[in-house]
């Protein structure tokens, strides 16, 4: 196998110009329903019950209402259903969910000042993805084909087809230099590409966003609460990728395929690291002095992230009965890259209600909006030196087709704990999150961005709305709280191999619409969570 590190000649001397993905970036600005067994028992909807430390991230004033100090640790059981263990990915995971306290003192009669830590997973990454489907004669390795017929000025140098094109991306560099350009067979016409009969994909991903949340909080007569975050990520993905094609046999009529290779094998090996910040404030108050009926306001900044992208990517070729008098091409080839990158996320709006009855019955219920066509891709442009840091600026052509791509997404959280007897308390929850992707978007291969550039994957999936259903119990002895939650999360979506603009820049009337049969997929996800927490 041939090892070749050079994408294109401008890559070289623009290594730290580069930004990411919109696909790609979609997977880290969306937190999962994750926390203390209580917050996911009911849901999620406590912004304005609040006293419980999960609000931390959410509405930071339910800190406020915590009238002693507190600690808790969480931990449990995530499994996704319908999939087989791929990769590093197994179905079943355990997980560290959730640890941190509360410092309460009281500075009057009703009025207290709390301090608070806490840290929480707030995205779990392990998924298995898997699709296969027929490709009616449309390739992976005609997208190439098909960009360079459209106009990318490809050029030979030290025997490899390069491009200075920024939509030249890493998946045609390694079709160009492997299959697309055969000279022995017409040295006048040296290009051509390979029909697929069907495809496969399977990809495990990794890893998780960790969220460490400081706050300081407090309420004024017990009427009005006030809450500030400040919030610092830590981001650990992985994901690893086998994307196969069955080329139609020359026998069976693909005259492009006299050379009689079988099909192609896409490994890809991406990881993505890095750190952001955001900060969130929050209030609750009561509208009427008598009733516990509380309403909740929270907003949270763009968490501002400064994060780094490797890939490590190889395409095997099925050549066992290819003639190596007429094949020019190699039956291998890999190359990786790394480069640094920035992303904001969109602000978040929330409002909340939450009321009580007795001491018995707690009822809530939640919205929030962000408007993720809103987000920003950022190049790193120059070195600051006295910040120690890149410089960025926006990625236009890329944000421009995030607006396209993405939308503005609501989450709705209705939330109930009933407790029969004052130790023991019972809780049930609904959460529905609306689709972030438009359902006509496309991973576009032809944009004039960095992140097409270092782009390593053609497929992509629209995923839908999510329904997350929740239960849980909680019993108190003494300081000591125990408490467990399931929680049931259901995601369709539409997933296709590859998104190809320039299908008609070539005269093979059979090939017109290059574009594979799309595949329904799913994430369904159990979760198991278990509590314990401490007041004193």
């Amino acid at each position: 196998m041939n090892s070749r590190y050079i994408l294109a000649a401008f890559v070289a001397v623009s290594l730290p110009l580069a930004a990411q993905e919109t696909y790609e970036n979609a997977n880290l600005v969306t937190p999962d329903l994750n926390g203390t067994a209580r917050y996911v028992g009911m849901g999620g909807a406590m912004e304005a019950l609040g006293a419980d430390i999960s609000t931390i991230g959410t509405n930071p004033a339910g800190i406020g209402l915590f009238r002693r100090s507190s600690a808790n640790v969480s931990f449990g059981v995530v499994s996704q259903e319908g999939y087989n263990s791929f990769g590093d990915g197994n179905k079943t995971n355990m997980s560290f969910d959730q640890a941190g306290f509360v410092y309460s003192t009281r500075t009057g009669r009703s009025s207290f000042l709390n301090f608070a830590f806490n840290y929480s997973k707030s995205r779990n990454f392990n998924q298995i993805l898997s699709a296969a489907g027929n490709s009616n004669g449309a390739s992976q390795n005609a997208v190439s084909y098909n960009k360079g017929a459209a106009g990318l000025d490809l050029y030979i140098k030290n025997n490899e087809i390069l491009c200075d094109n920024y939509q030249y991306s890493q998946i045609d560099y390694l079709y160009y230099n492997t299959i697309l350009y055969n000279n022995k067979v017409d040295p006048e016409n040296p290009y051509g590409f390979f029909d697929a009969s069907k495809y496969m994909m399977d990809r495990s991903n990794t890893g998780y966003i960790s969220e460490f949340d400081f706050n300081i909080s407090g309420n004024l007569n017990d009427r009005v609460y006030l809450g500030l975050t400040v919030g610092i990520k830590d981001v650990n993905y992985r994901s690893y990728s086998e994307y196969s094609e069955l080329f139609i046999d020359p026998a069976s009529g693909n005259f492009l395929n006299s050379i009689g290779i079988g099909g192609v094998l896409l490994q890809d090996e991406r990881e993505i690291s890095g750190t952001g910040f955001d900060v969130k404030a929050g209030v609750i108050f009561r509208p009427v002095e008598d009733s516990p009926f509380r309403v909740g306001l929270s907003v949270a900044t763009p968490t501002w992230y400064d994060l780094t992208t490797s890939n490590y990517t190889t395409l095997l070729i099925d050549d066992a009965d290819a003639n190596p008098d007429i094949y020019a091409g190699n039956g291998g080839l890999d190359m990786s890259n790394s480069y640094d990158f920035k992303l904001f996320t969109p602000w978040k709006f929330g409002v909340s209600l939450g009321h009580t009855v007795g001491n018995y019955l707690a009822l809530g219920a939640s919205y929030e909006y962000a408007d993720y066509g809103s987000l920003d891709t950022r190049v790193n442009t120059d070195y600051d030196y006295y910040y120690d840091d890149y410089n960025s600026e926006s990625d236009r052509d890329m944000n421009r087709h995030a607006k396209k791509t993405l939308q503005g997404v609501s989450t709705l959280k209705l939330g109930a704990e009933y407790k029969p007897d004052k130790n023991l308390a019972m809780r049930l929850g609904f959460n529905y999150v609306s689709p972030m992707y438009n359902k006509n978007g496309v991973k576009d291969g032809t944009i004039g961005s960095y992140g097409v550039t270092y782009q390593s994957t053609t497929d992509y999936t629209n995923w839908e709305d999510t329904y997350r259903v929740t239960a849980g119990f909680g019993y108190r002895m003494d300081k000591l709280n125990i408490d467990l939650a399931y929680q049931y999360s259901q995601t369709n979506g539409t997933f296709r191999p590859f998104y190809d603009a320039c299908d008609n820049y070539y005269d093979y009337s059979a090939h017109n619409n290059n574009a594979a049969d799309a595949v329904k997929v799913n994430n369904k996800r159990h979760q198991v969570l278990l509590t314990l927490g401490y007041t004193f």
